[in-house]
């Protein structure tokens, strides 16, 4: 039986190549040509790797002084990495439910919520991309600026996108946060990065990011300084040299690797737009495709049964933070609390839809859908 897992990279000679150069000892480094090419890439005025895309969430909260107490507001539709970032300084995160078509955060109720939050101790917002759809930008700028709150992209999934024509990452957000490594549990390699144009923000998390050590300088094997101090309370989420030279390949792919992901949205869209049962997605603004979510009317962890029998493996973007265990004991919150988000969960499914397919992958998956969904019940 034929077998297309969810996800895996797209690889070739390249990827070697940089690898090849790291262990031989080659210069420059690796993470430094990673950042400067992402900066060119999104045009950010700065960027620093980190080693996955959780770290750079993080690190994001570390620069903007998080505390104890304080309040992020995130859509209850996103990785669970998002509210755990905030959790991590003991303080909240306000959920806000979602648009029924793109799955990002609905602005009105995002309004309501800045309303109902407004007090000092709101810091920010945690603005999702979901799948690499980027949220209305513009709205959301405008209501950060009249409650005075800060604006974080969670675009863990959207590397790439684009907003009226601008990358986010170089739009008018604090930080933008961005992962190179994707949700398999044995990653070949990985990276995450954030991005800002304020300098101060990237000269606290440049500190933080290796345990606020300042120093000399480093020697010329990669060696500390023989002095060096501490000034802050810091972390170790910094890239190595391999993750780099891995993730720099990918980097240079990725104009071909989205545009292969659009090509092969476009053949999906075309098999299934009369399949019974099935809802393509909802195309509002750019959109990359990292994830390809459709909605399957009833019965959908069935159909992905079905799918997994038949070798395709799916997955589920996402599943609301409002029904998690910790955060639905830790807040009391009910299963009714965000209706659109839980409509949409009970019916969301992604399909298998990366660079790497084959034309012969992409046809067994459109057949295979279209005979599935047939005879779905």
């Amino acid at each position: 039986m034929k077998e297309i897992p969810f996800y895996r990279p797209l690889i070739d000679e390249l990827e070697f190549t940089h690898i090849h150069d790291v262990l031989e000892g080659n210069k420059p480094s690796k993470i430094d040509q990673f950042e400067t090419n992402a900066m060119k890439f999104l045009g950010a005025k700065h960027a620093i790797a980190t080693y996955n895309g959780t770290a750079a969430m993080h690190l994001a909260m570390c620069a903007m002084d998080m505390k104890r107490g304080d309040k992020f507001i995130c859509s209850v539709n996103s990785a669970p990495t998002v509210a755990e970032v905030v959790r991590h300084f003991d303080a909240e995160p306000i959920l806000v439910d979602i648009d029924a078509d793109d799955f990002n955060i609905d602005i009105k109720k995002l309004e309501q919520t800045l309303e109902k939050e407004a007090h000092k101790k709101l810091k920010g917002i945690f603005v999702s991309h979901v799948g690499g759809q980027p949220s209305d930008m513009d709205p959301i700028y405008e209501l950060a600026k009249k409650y005075n709150v800060q604006i974080v992209d969670d675009a863990i999934t959207a590397f790439g996108a684009s907003y009226k024509g601008k990358k986010i990452g170089a739009l008018d957000s604090a930080i933008s946060c961005f992962r190179f490594s994707p949700q398999l549990r044995y990653n070949i390699a990985g990276c995450g990065i954030m991005t800002m144009n304020d300098t101060e923000l990237y000269e606290r998390a440049k500190l933080l990011i290796n345990h606020a050590i300042v120093s000399n300088g480093w020697d010329k094997f990669g060696n500390l300084g023989y002095i060096y101090d501490v000034v802050d309370i810091g972390v170790k989420y910094d890239i190595h040299e391999v993750n780099a030279a891995f993730v720099l390949a990918q980097l240079a792919k990725m104009d071909r690797i989205i545009a292969r992901q659009k090509k092969i949205a476009a053949i999906y869209d075309k098999a299934f737009e009369n399949c019974r049962n099935i809802k393509t997605p909802v195309v509002k603004r750019d959109h990359i495709y990292t994830y390809y979510i459709v909605k399957i009317d009833k019965n959908r962890d069935k159909f992905a049964k079905d799918l997994k029998e038949a070798g395709i493996f799916t997955g589920l973007h996402y599943i609301p933070l409002h029904l998690l265990s910790y955060y639905k004991t830790k807040y009391g919150l009910k299963v009714n609390d965000f209706p659109v988000a839980l409509a949409n969960y009970q019916q969301i499914l992604s399909l298998p839809l990366y660079a790497a397919m084959s034309d012969d992958d992409i046809e067994y998956v459109c057949e295979t859908v279209k005979n599935i969904a047939k005879h779905h019940v």
